[in-house]
């Protein structure tokens, strides 16, 4: 192995340290890389910033603004209230009512903005019929991320290997993947069904224990005032005369707690009373007279006095606050709110938050005024967990419609664009269709062109460029031929299901511990080199590599969709392993046999001579 080649892996074994540390975003992480390969030679100033003007990234980009387009038209959000159950129904009927077609949605739109429209009507939904969330959130990222491995445009990986394979010559159409990818949908969604229920937690699992109502989802602590008439009042095993909508869950006295289960406790000036409930109950708590919320004690009184609405919200990737405590950001003058509860990794956390750093996914619980969704609502540093109508003015049917139409001849004109002759030489392809579709959303104002910056990822966008000078590097030094001739001596015994499952398992374990699109990109080289080194289509060993990089299940941190629910619905990081491990390795499995039968006709026998 030559010294580039040496230097090359140093460097990416460095990068994959620090995405997954999460030291850094993405996008500056794989942009310092790339510089770096740049400044010692391995890559010329032309193929460091070729990425930057790739029709496969452009194209990731105009699609953010195009999904923008159809959820503020309000479309996804009158479907998604049309395909739940007006009624209690079992787990199993819901989700066979709900995922597929939140699956066929996500092989059109970017998988996020999917969950972060349907997760906070889904949690609704669920708890106004009593129905456990926590058996829904987790099958609805994963529903988004296999019906996103139906087609071109169904996840920005399956465009940053298209565009790596248009700047080699080679071409994937808009429904190359399906093949595949509609036989994992099933496949997924079968096997989803029929192990949630009981493979997924009961939301009364993850309850604080020995609280006798273990449906409550949250637990505040209130001080008792001097001068409160809390004082002197009984606790009758956890029921208060004046807290009749709410339970005590427990006592805190002289910092220690009072088992109240069994006995009747007499309130003094100073006790910390624990009481369960749920978000929509803190308003009224925080006007209860003579108790006051623990985590905004100090909050200016003014504030208090004026705060009517309780927002939910989750930290997005641009928050600015990430890697801080609340002692270190002042998130209330920042924002104008108080926080009031944490959940994190499965946590819900009611007091002595002030040194727990914010993480990208944390979901925050938010005492504040009216100015909040006004300000903050369009704002890319927090997702907006509840139902988009309670804070945007419903568009018009007939924007409703305009989207709808729109999308669907996007796709229509990217299916059948090879078919049709070209325009002053220009081919008709996903890219031209986008931005058409992305010109006519302008025209007929479904998203606010003056905001139009807010609605792209832009972290992404820069990781995706910056990733194909990495991945030409990779070529340059001869580390993807080495990578790939290891797995070609490794597996070639085994035939094609061996080659095959080799270059999927290496990307799919990429793919769990940084961002999918990063994985697709360090993995597209070694694709490539494997086809020339066997002399043989490429194709299915692309195809390999858009599954592997798509099907992040094992863990919250693999893909963002999956760190959204889980801050909603309260998830550990071992819930997702315990149902998403197994998917994985079914993903594994159905590619592992479809890819070898449907490009090779055999899974035992190819036509090459291995070297």
């Amino acid at each position: 192995m030559s010294f580039e080649a040496i230097f090359v892996l140093c460097v990416i074994i460095a990068m994959l340290i620090v995405l997954a540390t999460d030291r850094m975003r993405p996008g500056l992480t794989l942009l310092l890389v790339a510089i770096i390969l740049m400044a010692v030679g391995i890559i010329s100033p032309k193929e460091m910033i070729q990425g930057f003007s790739n029709k496969g990234m452009i194209t990731v980009a105009i699609l953010f603004l195009v999904s923008e387009g159809v959820r503020r038209s309000g479309a996804l959000d009158y479907l998604i209230k049309l395909i739940l159950p007006q009624k209690k129904t079992s787990v199993f009927a819901a989700q066979v009512r709900m995922l597929p077609i939140v699956a066929a949605l996500s092989s059109l739109l970017n998988n996020t903005a999917i969950v972060v429209i349907f997760a906070p009507i889904v949690k609704k939904w669920a708890e106004f019929y009593k129905m456990p969330i926590k058996k829904f959130l987790i099958p609805l990222s994963y529903a988004t991320i296999l019906g996103g491995t139906c087609t071109l445009i169904g996840t920005s990986t399956n465009l940053v290997v298209a565009g790596m394979m248009d700047q080699d010559g080679y071409t994937m159409k808009m429904f190359e993947i399906s093949s595949i990818g509609i036989i994992i949908l099933v496949i997924g969604l079968l096997y989803i069904f029929a192990t949630s229920k009981r493979w997924l937690p009961s939301d009364k699992e993850t309850s604080t224990k020995g609280n006798q109502n273990e449906t409550k989802e949250f637990y505040f602590e209130f001080a008792i005032n001097s001068n409160s008439p809390f004082i002197g009042s009984e606790v009758i095993k956890g029921h208060s005369n004046l807290l009749a909508q709410n339970d005590i869950a427990a006592i805190k006295r002289d910092n220690e707690f009072i088992d109240i289960s069994d006995k009747n406790i007499t309130l003094q000036e100073g006790d910390i009373l624990m009481i369960s409930g749920r978000s929509i109950h803190i308003e009224n708590l925080t006007k209860t007279e003579g108790i006051t919320l623990t985590s905004i004690k100090d909050a200016d009184p003014e504030f208090i006095k004026r705060a009517e609405k309780v927002v939910e919200v989750v930290l997005a990737p641009r928050f600015p606050g990430l890697r801080k405590t609340l002692k270190e950001f002042d998130f209330q003058r920042r924002y104008g709110a108080a926080i009031i509860a944490i959940k994190k990794d499965g946590k819900t956390i009611t007091s002595g938050f002030e040194d727990v750093k914010f993480e990208e996914g944390d979901d925050l619980l938010l005492l504040t005024d009216n100015s909040f969704i006004g300000a903050w609502g369009e704002s890319s540093v927090f997702h907006l967990m509840s139902d988009v109508s309670d804070y945007e003015a419903p568009m018009k049917k007939n924007r409703k419609w305009a989207a709808l139409i729109i999308l669907v001849l996007m796709v229509a004109g990217a299916t059948c664009g090879e078919y049709l002759p070209r325009l002053n030489g220009m081919k008709l392809d996903m890219f031209f269709f986008a931005a058409l579709a992305l010109f006519a959303m302008t025209l007929f104002k479904l998203y606010p062109a003056k905001k139009y910056t807010k609605f792209v990822s832009w972290d992404v966008l820069i990781a995706i460029a910056s990733a194909f000078a990495i991945s030409s590097a990779m070529q340059n030094s001869g580390i993807a031929d080495a990578i790939a001739n290891t797995l070609i001596s490794i597996s070639g015994s085994l035939g094609p299901v061996g080659m095959i499952a080799a270059l999927y398992f290496v990307t799919t374990v990429i793919t769990e511990f940084i961002t999918n699109n990063a994985a697709a990109a360090l993995a597209y080289p070694v694709a490539l080199s494997m086809a020339q080194s066997l002399g043989l289509d490429p194709m299915p060993f692309f195809i390999t590599i858009c599954m592997a990089a798509s099907a992040s299940f094992a863990t919250p941190i693999g893909y963002q969709t999956n760190l959204i629910v889980q801050s909603i619905g309260g998830y550990k990081f071992m819930d997702f392993m315990k149902i998403g491990v197994p998917l994985g390795i079914l993903c594994l499995i159905i590619t592992t046999i479809f890819v070898p039968l449907i490009y090779w006709g055999s899974l035992t026998d190819i036509p090459v001579n291995l070297p």
